[in-house]
Order: C-alpha cells, then structure tokens, then sequence
C-alpha cells in the first residue's frame, strides 16, 4: 500500500492512571460518553457491558435502531496510547496508535477507516472534546520533548517507522467504521467498530489521556485535509 508522509509524527504523553474496566464500553461508566457523529452522552450503562446503538458510518442507527456491539475476549482489556501516526492510504487512513513510554516504541493497535467516515470521526471526536471541556475545561497537553534536531528534514515514512516495532500480528491493522467515545476526568476511551450485519463488533478498543486528544485531532484533520488536497489536484490535471 502506497501512503503518503504521515501527517504528524510520534507524539509523547503521561501514562494514563486509570486504564477502564475490561468488557465495558468508553463510556459506559466514565461521564461524557458518545458515538459516531453525535458525540451525545450515553444514557446510563448498557445491559451486559455492551456498547449502546452506535451510529456506524455509511449506516444511520435510524435505519437499525436496535444495532448493539459485542465486545470480543481479546479487546475487551483495550489498550493505552500515548501517540499515533495517521497516514493516508488510496481508500482508506491509517491510523496507528503507538505506545511511547520504554524502548522499543511500539505500534499498539492499526486502525484502518475508510475515506468516506473518517470526517465522521473527526466530528464525534470534536464534540466529545467540547463536552470534556465544559466539565473538566482544558485538557492538560503535554509537554513536549525538546527537539535537538530541530532544523534537519522531517524523517521519511520509512525513517520514522525503521525506530518503531511493528509486531506481526498488528500489520494488517483492524477495520472500522463505527466508534464509541467516551471520557471521564483524565482519559478518553475510544471503542472502534466493524458495523456488519448481523451483528456489530468492538475490533480495537484504545485509551488515551485527554491531553493527546487535541494532537490527535489536528493529525486526523492534518490527513483529511490532505486526501482534499490531493483529489483537488487530480480533478485539476483531468
């Protein structure tokens, strides 16, 4: 798969305190919680530990009004990141959480979401910051690491990626296109979808302090803007 540069590259964050409780939704007990699009606050836990009615992308809840997401074994423990890369692909982002925190940095979980729902990511993702802000108010950013290298190149996708493990069971990457949001004081949770009938599935489970969300939000925009681009110029060379 051909990608371009990465949008923003690693990023460092405070490890999180509170890493969630396996087989709940982001959101099922932590204040604030939302799905795709909306960004809405959940009403009280789901029965079972499963997520609510998620609005999956390319297929409005109205249309499935009873849609619900099993939480598999092997993600319900999610993971906790502290950066990611987001890359554009020819019909899909690529998304890769990274866990920064020891050596060697490493990709925690690849997410990969079709073109057409990543604006509806961004979207759910910026109302859920905005809900974090009018109960917690800003979120504390971390500081970020001083860069003796300032005025070289920015690093090559292979560069970057020469530094980083990619362990074998992560390079295919998991889909998505739906995702739970849900955040309480100090983290946000981020529960990825696969909305196939008959029944919905949580594929990747992430937690993230709420500091890298505003980073992780100007790397999504920063690759959204970037497809834009490209296909102005395509219809421009026709």
């Amino acid at each position: 798969m051909n990608s371009d540069t990465p949008s923003e590259p690693p990023f460092d964050g405070p490890p999180n305190d509170d890493d969630g409780a396996a087989g709940k939704p982001p959101g099922g007990d932590l204040p604030g919680g939302g799905q795709w699009g909306d960004g809405v606050p959940e009403g009280g836990q789901p029965a079972d530990g499963q997520p609510g009615t998620p609005t999956p992308g390319g297929n409005p809840a109205a249309e499935n009004p009873a849609v619900r997401a099993r939480v598999p074994d092997h993600v319900a423990g999610g993971c906790f990141s502290t950066g990611a890369i987001v890359m554009t692909g020819p019909s899909e982002f690529i998304v890769d959480f990274l866990q920064t925190v020891g050596r060697p940095h490493r990709v925690a979980v690849r997410v990969v979401i079709p073109h057409a729902v990543m604006p509806q990511f961004v979207d759910a993702l910026q109302k859920n910051l905005d809900l974090y802000k009018g109960r917690f108010g800003d979120p504390v950013m971390p500081t970020p690491t001083p860069n003796p290298n300032a005025e070289q190149r920015r690093p090559t996708p292979q560069e970057i990626y020469d530094d980083l493990k990619l362990p074998d069971e992560v390079l295919s990457g998991t889909y998505a296109n739906g995702v739970m949001i849900g955040h309480g004081a100090t983290e946000f949770g981020l529960d990825f979808l696969t909305s196939f009938f008959p029944q919905s599935a949580v594929s990747a489970r992430v937690f993230l302090a709420a500091g890298q969300v505003p980073r992780l939000l100007d790397s999504l925009r920063g690759a959204t803007k970037q497809l834009e681009d490209r296909r102005k110029g395509n219809e421009g060379n026709q």
